[in-house]
């Protein structure tokens, strides 16, 4: 494999923050706070944005709904290049449906995760999920970028999975390694990079896979820390980027005893003023009042500028 094999691949760069999914009373996707907070990160250091991943409870919206939210967002002013779409589903006919709606939108890429429903699969059929998506589609023109995060999927992806997948198909244009193993992702970007790029989407790694020549993350912080994460990777060894490391340890410290989802949730319905943040679909549970307020006053006292971090 050479640089030539990347030519058109063109990687993304900076922090492509996981949106978090916003639901009305309903528990349908709010398309217009969803296109606005999308929005706000673009205009506050953020170079794209990312639907439906693990962080925007992406598997817990039908392909409707998907299809509609990405439509939806494009049309009220979010540039369809500046836009990643987890097109990961349980069904392969959906990955790919999801897949090409993406595509013919003019998305930068999509993000599909291994077979996630049937446990102890062999490498040969996590291939076969890939190829039988890939063969639906063009040949090039588009970004494919793998998504392993085998700690909620229970399905991972293997070097020798990437490495065939690489070797056959010119569109795979990175991997977004969230498996919060340090060592894996140095692994993979010893492996692989170049010719694909590796993504860490566990924020504190960001400063050494940035060293190793990452580019960007994909990033459940990055819903409020953009510029933060973007320093990490993209200027690891600046003078405040150990400040920034700080920084995103302790609001780790302070998210983990909480369902990570809600508790980001909460986050959101702190820095907006806005209660409806916290709705999440089941099986998550929104924080509940007292534990929301109590939440909300520790994240008051921590102190988040969404325009400057």
């Amino acid at each position: 494999m050479t640089a030539s094999h990347l030519n058109d691949r063109n990687a993304f760069r900076g922090a492509w923050p996981a949106l978090l999914t916003p639901l009305d009373a309903q528990l349908r996707i709010d398309h217009d706070k969803f296109a606005a907070h999308a929005k706000e990160r673009l205009a506050n250091g953020c170079m794209g944005v990312t639907l439906f991943g693990t962080t925007g409870e992406g598997p817990s919206f039908s392909l409707a709904e998907r299809r509609e939210a990405l439509t939806m967002m494009i049309a009220r002013g979010v540039p369809a290049e500046r836009i990643m779409v987890s097109t990961s589903c349980a069904a392969l006919p959906e990955t790919l449906e999801l897949t090409r709606h993406a595509v013919d939108a003019g998305v930068h890429g999509c993000l599909m995760l291994p077979p996630f429903f049937l446990k102890g699969v062999s490498d040969e059929g996590i291939l076969a999920c890939y190829e039988q998506v890939l063969a639906g589609m063009p040949a090039q023109g588009w970004r494919l970028y793998l998504y392993h995060i085998p700690q909620v999927a229970a399905v991972g992806l293997s070097h020798a999975v990437i490495g065939r997948l690489i070797e056959r198909h010119r569109v795979i244009a990175g991997i977004k390694d969230s498996a919060c193993d340090r060592a894996h992702s140095v692994g993979l970007a010893q492996a692989f990079m170049p010719p694909i790029s590796v993504y860490v989407g566990y924020e504190p790694d960001l400063p050494t896979l940035g060293r190793l020549g990452s580019t960007g993350a994909i990033s459940g912080l990055a819903n409020f820390f953009g510029r933060v994460v973007t320093r990490m990777v993209l200027e690891p060894d600046a003078p405040g980027t150990a400040r920034d490391a700080q920084r995103v340890d302790a609001m780790l410290d302070l998210l983990k005893p909480h369902s990570l989802m809600p508790a980001l949730k909460s986050v959101m319905a702190t820095l907006y003023q806005d209660p409806g943040w916290l709705r999440v679909r089941a099986p998550l549970m929104p924080l509940s009042a007292q534990a929301h307020a109590e939440f909300s006053a520790t994240i008051e006292a921590f102190g988040i500028d969404r325009a400057r971090e």
